[in-house]
């Protein structure tokens, strides 16, 4: 089965976790959508997959989503930056989590990385393979991006 063909497939899995996700941690609900990215300046949570399968998941939204969904997860009216990211990593980190149980067996997750810049690039060493889907939910837009390593 060709990289491409993989995270494809996995689309299906995907939009089912993420809107499962939003509904179960952040009271949202979430469709898949063609609105316009997220803000350059944004939240990004990346975890990343180690074994049979290699990859990562990225979450990236922009600031006021990224506070929104911290006040929804931890049912608060006010949250601060540590608030901010430690939500966006738990974001990145369940729908991470979810995907993992229909990888092969014996993947490992690692521990959520977030940032937080207007002019960040990410870069997945040894990607061979990407796919990005924007949904849009009650705090506003966000991306998930699954991707596929070699290494």
């Amino acid at each position: 089965m060709t990289d491409a063909f993989q995270l494809v497939a996995h689309q299906f899995e995907l939009d089912q976790i993420v809107s499962d996700v939003l509904n179960v941690m952040f009271s949202s609900s979430s469709t898949p959508s063609i609105s316009s990215e997220p803000d350059k300046n944004s939240y990004t949570a990346t975890v990343g997959f180690v074994g049979e399968w290699r990859g990562a998941v990225l979450v990236r939204c922009g600031i006021p989503t990224a506070r929104d969904l911290a006040r929804r997860l931890f049912r608060v009216r006010t949250v601060d930056d540590d608030d901010v990211a430690d939500a966006m990593g738990e974001l990145a980190n369940m729908i991470g989590g979810n995907l993992k149980s229909v990888l092969p067996p014996g993947v490992v997750l690692s521990v959520p990385n977030v940032a937080l810049g207007g002019d960040l690039a990410v870069r997945i060493c040894g990607q061979n393979g990407s796919k990005s889907t924007l949904y849009a939910c009650e705090a506003g837009v966000f991306e998930v991006t699954l991707v596929r390593t070699d290494l």
